[in-house]
């Protein structure tokens, strides 16, 4: 048979033998069968986006990392419109995660973790009447859990104004939990891992008739094992608590968020500052930051010294013990200061130039006759990095 005749006959029968061989369990070579191309994460089209994330709110308790003022709440979110920032959906930022739908080349999303009640109490009412949307990051184990936690009829209410829900694991395991279990084995491992991704979604899902894509690792700690496992449980997108700007070519799986702290001005500062995107000037943060004296450097401004001076005025407290005043100052811990009983002035200089770009201040002391000490008043201010660094700076 000739050869131009005889090639066409061999490929028809090599086409017809592999499926034969495959069905009857004989090797087949597949290695240069066509592959599926694997789809390339959207390109960086300039779009920068800030993820700020929450806890607990208070209108009286004294803030923390963790914990922040309802009214400092307010002013942040009155910040964001001041500045002309957007607040947008999580959903609007998948979608142009995927590449399918543009948002505002600077753009704001808010978040809250673990389902306090107050994000109902304090911030709901707030953020309602901001209009801005929000999703709350829910572990199984603290939805209607009594006491400071949020109850079902809660997170439905506010599923009704802008609320989307995100999943926060079974039991919020903190970095040395997982750990723990990491060494009980792979079997072990695997299992406990398994429960908090599935388990969560699961829940969710059932209870609030949302379906569950998201997930925030609890205490931000995450490692590469456990990107199958929230895969396979149709997790798509993962949050960290890894400050830092969301572009759209960032990998899925460890995506930032600023967690906005009670006690600093910094993150949010960071989060709300933009260079210049696609044309517009660059933005400038906002520092919010309130005070019930007056005190100096003024909370949350920006100074050039190095070595500043640091008052408060105390003279709207009666029956003030100035013996039992308490200055610390971040770097110093306790310091030795100056107090004027004549004009109530509370003061201290800075003797070693400090050196972090934030200083916080706490300043406590007891009323006359009693022995437990108010609440602290606590500030902080910033130091111009580039300024502070220029001859005669801290001078």
């Amino acid at each position: 048979m000739p050869l131009r005749s005889f090639l066409p006959a061999l490929l028809l029968l090599t086409a017809g033998f592999s499926p034969a061989q495959e069905q009857a369990g004989l090797p087949v070579d597949k290695s240069s069968a066509p592959k599926a191309a694997v789809p390339l994460p959207p390109k960086d089209d300039g779009t920068r986006v800030s993820i700020l994330g929450y806890h607990e709110f208070s209108p009286t308790l004294a803030p923390s990392q963790m914990r922040i003022r309802t009214a400092t709440f307010r002013k942040q979110m009155e910040a964001l419109k001041n500045l002309g920032l957007p607040v947008i959906p999580l959903e609007d930022l998948l979608a142009w995660k995927k590449g399918v739908k543009f948002i505002p080349p600077r753009s704001v999303v808010l978040t809250l973790d673990d389902g306090w009640k107050s994000v109902y109490t304090e911030a709901f009412p707030i953020l309602k009447e901001f209009r801005f949307p929000f999703t709350i990051y829910l572990y199984k184990n603290y939805v209607d859990g009594g006491g400071r936690a949020l109850t079902t009829a809660m997170i439905k209410e506010m599923q009704q104004h802008g609320c989307t829900i995100g999943s926060h694991s079974v039991s919020h395991p903190f970095p040395g939990t997982v750990k723990y279990h990491a060494k009980k084995g792979d079997e072990a491992y695997d299992k406990f891992l398994r429960r908090e991704f599935g388990e969560s979604r699961r829940f969710l899902e059932a209870k609030f008739g949302q379906n569950i894509t998201t997930y925030a690792y609890p205490g931000g700690y995450y490692t590469e094992t456990m990107y199958p496992i929230a895969e396979e449980y149709g997790y798509d997108y993962l949050f960290t608590v890894l400050p830092g700007k969301i572009r759209r070519d960032l990998d899925n799986r460890r995506l930032p968020r600023y967690i906005i702290h009670g006690n600093s001005d910094l993150h949010f500062e960071q989060a709300t500052t933009f260079k210049s995107i696609l044309g517009t000037e660059a933005l400038v943060g906002a520092v919010v930051q309130t005070t019930p004296h007056p005190v100096v450097p003024e909370p949350g401004s920006r100074i050039e010294s190095r070595l500043p001076s640091i008052s408060a005025d105390l003279s709207g407290v009666e029956n003030l013990d100035a013996e039992s005043i308490v200055m610390r100052v971040s770097g110093f811990g306790r310091v030795k200061h100056k107090y004027e009983p004549d004009t109530s002035q509370l003061s201290w200089t800075v003797n070693r130039r400090l050196r972090h770009r934030v200083c916080e201040v706490n300043v406590q002391w007891r009323l006359k006759g009693r022995t437990k000490y108010e609440s602290p008043l606590r500030w902080s201010f910033l130091i111009e990095r580039e300024a502070a660094y220029q001859v005669g700076a801290g001078e």
